[in-house]
């Protein structure tokens, strides 16, 4: 196939760049985006390799950027793959390698689209950046969420930004997310005295003790979610007691569990209600808390409103607004943009083995984000 994008996809997709490495993705990338006339700002964190990459027009403004990441998940056992994961290989009219969904097609796709945009459109207004990382699949504490800080002191703000996470679900276009729920996790300690099964009262049970806690823990109504969110659900993920010996009654409890949570809850409101469960239960224990990030929420605006037309432009499909599914940087970018969407190719495949995009939608993919690109920053004729 004939296809600057597929060809930078297959470049992207030859580098081992397992999160946090970059394996030289974003040295391709800044090789490229400044012959474009890109000015190109490493912004290295630890071991986090960070790209900072603005094209300004005839003015400083509007401010578009796009965002992504050029790290990936580990591929797993190698002997499963069809072709070696990070050997870029067509079959079936598919892209085969791991990246080839999360997310290196959109990278390539973005970076196409920027190149011939300003190449036809030289004098185009505003500003096109680009913000990548490498630290979206890994802990994301040195990518996005520090050069988003780095920018704010600067006191830079961006108008709108794409971030190319896979949002499609059975055909290219079909869903942009414009927001994601919150992630709140929490550890419980609850402690009790060890002893004997035999002899229970001399010792406390802290199974027995909190059963009855997390029975309300699980069945309690959140919220009854909003518009644009589903209700705010918890999920147990983990939970040890005990010394593996069958009679002996453990001295503590540990569970773990977490709140995917939505705008019509807080943060605070959540800790609350958690921790007066158990302080009613008498419980002796201790919460720990990890913010994973604040939900954000882009309402219908002039971004989603410009993709959703270039979607129906390229391909003919409707697209649909949805919050659903896991974090995304996008959490980070919302601190200093107003507008930020998600939009890329269908996400079957990703972190699977055998990952895989259809060639028949990285064209379009690229198209659409020209197009939008150019409803963004081209005075109307």
């Amino acid at each position: 196939m004939n296809s600057a994008t597929v060809d930078l996809t297959r470049d992207l997709i030859a580098r081992t760049s397992i999160t946090p490495a970059d394996d030289g993705c974003q040295d391709l990338l800044v090789r490229r985006l400044e012959l474009a006339g890109f000015t190109c700002e490493r912004m290295p964190f630890g071991e986090v390799t960070n790209l900072w990459a603005t094209r300004r027009g005839s003015s400083s403004s509007p401010v578009l950027a796009f965002a992504g990441h050029t790290d990936v998940v580990p591929p797993g056992p190698l002997d499963q793959w069809t072709s070696p994961p990070f050997t870029p290989t067509v079959r079936d009219n598919r892209l085969y390698g791991r990246g080839a969904a999360d997310m290196k097609t959109s990278v390539a796709a973005f970076v196409i689209a920027a190149e011939e945009f300003v190449k036809a459109h030289p004098l185009h207004k505003g500003t096109l950046a680009l913000l990548i990382t490498s630290d979206e699949e890994g802990p994301s504490i040195d990518g996005t969420q520090k050069v988003v800080e780095h920018l704010a002191k600067r006191g830079v703000a961006i108008d709108y930004c794409i971030v190319g996470e896979p949002t499609s679900v059975d055909t290219l276009g079909d869903t942009i997310k414009n927001g994601r729920r919150g992630t709140l996790s929490g550890r419980l300690v609850v402690r009790g005295v060890q002893g004997h099964v035999a002899y229970p009262h001399l010792a406390k049970n802290p199974i027995h003790e909190a059963a009855p806690a997390l029975l309300e823990l699980v069945t309690t109504r959140w919220d009854e979610g909003n518009s644009f969110y589903l209700p705010t659900t918890l999920q147990v993920s983990n939970i040890h007691a005990g010394t593996g010996a069958g009679n002996v009654i453990p001295g503590t409890l540990n569970v773990d569990f977490n709140l995917r949570f939505s705008t019509a809850s807080t943060v605070d409101s959540l800790k609350s209600r958690i921790t007066s469960i158990f302080e009613r239960a008498q419980l002796d224990f201790s919460l720990e808390w990890t913010l994973g990030g604040q939900p954000f929420l882009t309402p219908p605006g002039a971004l989603s409103a410009a993709l959703a037309r270039a979607i129906k432009q390229e391909t003919g499909v409707t697209t649909e607004l949805s919050t659903t599914g896991g974090t995304s940087d996008g959490r980070f970018i919302a601190t200093i943009c107003t507008q930020v969407v998600e939009f890329g190719p269908p996400n079957a495949t990703i972190h699977k083995i055998d990952e895989h995009v259809e060639l028949r939608f990285v064209d379009p993919l690229k198209n659409i984000y020209l197009a939008t690109i150019k409803t963004l920053l081209l005075d109307p004729a």
